[in-house]
């Protein structure tokens, strides 16, 4: 890919910033509104440099959620390649850096791009449906929150408050605890017209869903971290994306610290397969067996949880890879 301009946007709720990159020099800066006529108007201004070729450059900037969204739209539309990067990868190959503000952000981002150019990965959107079932997913966990702000309270001061008043705290929260039930209800019953609704999630959902352990949201919250796996195809990189891949830490003879996980993780993907791990170590099976084994050889019990979470992962990327659903009878064939 020849590249002659890296454009670097940072991206805050109300403006953006445009620092364009010609592989010497910054050549033009600008800001513009963070809407969709602001954003035509910076590309407009943009394209007045020599020979500008819209083929011939690379967006790069910093993922920051739904501020993100029109401009993603607005250059998706125009055909520009898009690289979305992590913040914090930008920042640590950025090394020793002394004062911040958002016009040197854009220029560190252009800069970075240019830099790390025979890295680049384009974005791609994801399927209108994943994207509502993405969002939907958000939601629910949103609401599962707030549901445990309110309940968890409660059944903790059962037994240290008088009886008659923890009926009436209780009685005071019986609404909104029912309004946010029957949220979650149809939240869930939405997402599983979605993936119902579609061939290839259903597909999917059925191969994950068959794994002992793996629930209705732990395959959604898969396939929205994986893109349908798309984006993630691979055991090894799924367990380090959700944080239960064990990594080394060690230097020379003197500094041994202890084999651990790493804390950068998608911590919502994390916790759906953490409570797979706790549902299927009490289901009987293999995992069980496993899993008390270990403990009574006196390992740690969250490392040998941890360890399970990882076998769930292998299983998941396991019974895509074959488009076959998990058989707890399957024996591998040996040569």
């Amino acid at each position: 890919m020849d590249i002659s301009y890296f454009i670097g946007i940072d991206i805050s709720k109300a403006t953006l910033d445009w620092a364009v990159f010609d592989g010497k020099h910054i050549v033009l800066q600008t800001q513009s509104e963070n809407t969709e006529t602001g954003i035509k108007a910076a590309i407009k201004f943009i394209k007045t440099l020599p020979n500008f070729k819209v083929t011939q450059t690379v967006c790069c900037m910093e993922q920051t959620g739904i501020y993100t969204a029109h401009l993603l739209a607005c250059l998706h539309k125009l055909s520009f390649p898009i690289w979305l990067e992590s913040s914090l990868q930008i920042k640590k190959a950025g090394g020793l850096q002394r004062g911040k503000n958002d016009t040197i952000d854009a220029q560190r981002i252009a800069e970075y791009a240019f830099r790390f150019r025979d890295q680049t990965r384009l974005w791609q959107p994801a399927r209108p449906v994943m994207q509502k079932i993405a969002a939907l997913s958000a939601m629910r966990q949103r609401l599962i929150g707030v549901r445990q702000q309110l309940q968890q309270p409660l059944t903790e001061q059962a037994g240290f408050v008088e009886s008659s008043l923890q009926k009436q705290l209780t009685k005071n929260c019986q609404a909104s605890l029912k309004a946010i039930n029957a949220d979650l209800e149809a939240v869930d019953k939405q997402i599983d017209e979605l993936i119902q609704g579609d061939d290839r999630l259903k597909e999917l959902f059925g191969l994950i869903t068959s794994i002992p352990g793996v629930g209705s949201a732990s395959a959604t919250e898969v396939l929205v971290a994986t893109d349908e796996f798309k984006a993630i195809n691979n055991a090894k990189k799924l367990a380090c994306h959700a944080g239960v891949a064990p990594f080394e830490y060690r230097s020379g003879s003197s500094v041994r610290g202890k084999t651990r996980v790493s804390q950068h993780a998608r911590l919502r993907l994390k916790s759906v397969f953490h409570l797979g791990a706790m549902s299927a170590i009490r289901m009987e099976g293999e995992l069980r067996d496993y899993c008390q084994r270990k403990v009574r050889e006196g390992k740690n019990k969250m490392l040998v949880l941890n360890a399970v979470r990882n076998k769930l992962i292998h299983r998941v990327c396991s019974v895509v890879a074959r488009g076959q659903k998990y058989d707890k009878n399957y024996k591998p064939v040996l040569a």
